[in-house]
């Protein structure tokens, strides 16, 4: 395989989106524009990534760093232009060898398969290729000049004549070059222009003035889609997600209105799940085989195993995981917990910092009471146990396995196996108290009444 350096342009204010947040960084089905960008040249094979970033900005570095350490960073202190941008990454191209890939970070739906499309090009023997598409609407792209399969100039929408403005095949946001090539035109780019800037698409014609062989090549218009407003944020997300549904339902899930399901880029779905209206699933989730997630559930870094049912109106937040066969119900909240097989939690529940055991029933309303005001402490509750309902669970605490604890019950001390756990007040029934009960409110409310007429 070639080696590939591919040069990442993300230095751009991204004014349109009125953000205190680099455009780059805002998120496509839970994932930074950027790092949609990066992976996607990962994908192609990259050797090595370049990322052209402003100075005094170190968020990008800081959101890929994890994923991607490395990445070479390089700062472009004025915003000069696409051309000027990839000049900042002299240091790697001057060094690469095999291909040069040039590409504009804020586009989030593309794919590898869209870099190799120009990459083809280049090991079919052409010396640069331009990614190409054909909008429904071309206004302010740039267009492609073309005679058969050459392309003799891009012409920025500004500059262009009134017969370039016809041309319907239009610049994308990826240009390979073979690196000589790149070496030897880059820094002979221009700023003679309507916005006096170094245009980076110049370079399709400036190769074929020195008398290299340079194409193009054409993408699916929804691979290609930039960013730069909120509006466009939505749009790339809305494409994003039709992409995750159909992946998703070729793989064997049921989606039963897919429109209302939110995926992640990360989202791992098992065969024959199925997956109610207006779900939203967060990053980090895995759902195993034959399990159902009910409507109106929102969930977050979860595992949640085969045949397990989740909501509806269910939250599971990270670090919750879910054993085959399991259920969380309507009302219910896990966070950091682990819940066993074949256990329930069937409704208006908070379960966090805990482990139940298999095929215990935890009574509606039950809450394990985690947090102290300052630091969070574990409940472990055993196999086979019953929680009743209405129950607060004070941790640190241990439950044994088949032990029962009775509804209401405040516990706040370890409960041995096999045992009865009844942590509340003695009920005391005093006859005919009802009623007095009552004539007093209604006293009250009588002069609550008067109260407010005299003071109208």
């Amino acid at each position: 395989m070639t080696d590939s350096l591919f040069i990442v342009l993300a230095a751009g204010e991204g004014t349109r989106m009125k953000s205190d947040v680099p455009k780059l960084l805002h998120c496509v089905a839970g994932r930074p524009i950027i790092s949609h960008v990066v992976n996607a040249a990962q994908g192609a094979g990259a050797s090595e990534i370049a990322v052209v970033v402003a100075p005094d900005r170190p968020q990008i570095q800081k959101a890929l760093a994890a994923d991607y350490p490395q990445i070479v960073y390089y700062e472009q202190g004025e915003q000069l232009g696409t051309a000027h941008g990839a000049r900042m990454a002299r240091e790697s191209w001057q060094a690469a060898t095999g291909y040069v890939i040039v590409v504009y970070g804020d586009h989030p739906l593309l794919r590898a398969q869209n870099f190799k499309l120009v990459l083809d090009k280049l090991d079919a023997g052409f010396d640069a290729a331009i990614l190409a598409f054909e909008p429904k609407s071309p206004e302010g792209y740039g267009r492609l000049i073309t005679k058969g399969a050459q392309l003799l100039a891009i012409r920025e929408h500004k500059d262009a004549s009134s017969s370039e403005l016809e041309i319907s095949l239009c610049n994308a946001c990826a240009l390979a070059f073979r690196t000589e090539v790149f070496r030897e035109l880059i820094d002979q780019v221009s700023n003679n222009n309507a916005q006096g800037e170094y245009y980076l698409p110049d370079l399709a014609e400036l190769a074929n003035t020195a008398g290299y062989k340079v194409t193009f090549a054409i993408a699916a218009e929804q691979d290609v889609v930039g960013v730069n407003s909120r509006s466009q944020l939505a749009y790339a997300e809305a494409l994003f997600q039709q992409r995750l549904r159909e992946e998703a339902m070729a793989k064997g899930v049921t989606l039963i209105d897919p429109s209302s399901v939110f995926l992640s880029y990360d989202t791992e779905l098992g065969r024959d799940v199925v997956i109610e209206p207006n779900v939203f699933i967060g990053e980090g989730v895995s759902i195993g085989d034959g399990a159902i997630v009910h409507g109106f559930s929102h969930i977050v870094g979860a595992k949640i195993g085969k045949r397990a049912s989740v909501g509806p109106f269910a939250r599971l937040r990270p670090d919750a995981i879910l054993a085959k066969d399991s259920k969380v119900g309507n009302f219910c909240e896990v966070k950091k917990a682990e819940i066993g097989e074949g256990a329930k939690i069937n409704h208006l529940s908070y379960i966090g910092d805990s482990f139940v055991g298999a095929y215990t029933n935890v009574g509606a309303g039950t809450i394990t009471c985690n947090y102290d005001g300052v630091n969070k402490h574990t409940t472990r509750i055993g196999r086979d146990v019953f929680v009743g309902s209405n129950s607060s669970l004070v941790a640190p605490l241990a439950i044994g396995d088949g032990a029962y604890v009775a509804s209401g019950s405040v516990v706040t001390r370890d409960v041995e196996a096999e045992a009865l756990a009844l942590g509340r007040s003695r009920q005391e029934n005093k006859p005919g108290y009802a009623s007095r009960l009552k004539a007093r409110a209604q006293v009250m409310k009588k002069k609550a009444n008067t109260a407010t007429k005299e003071n109208r």
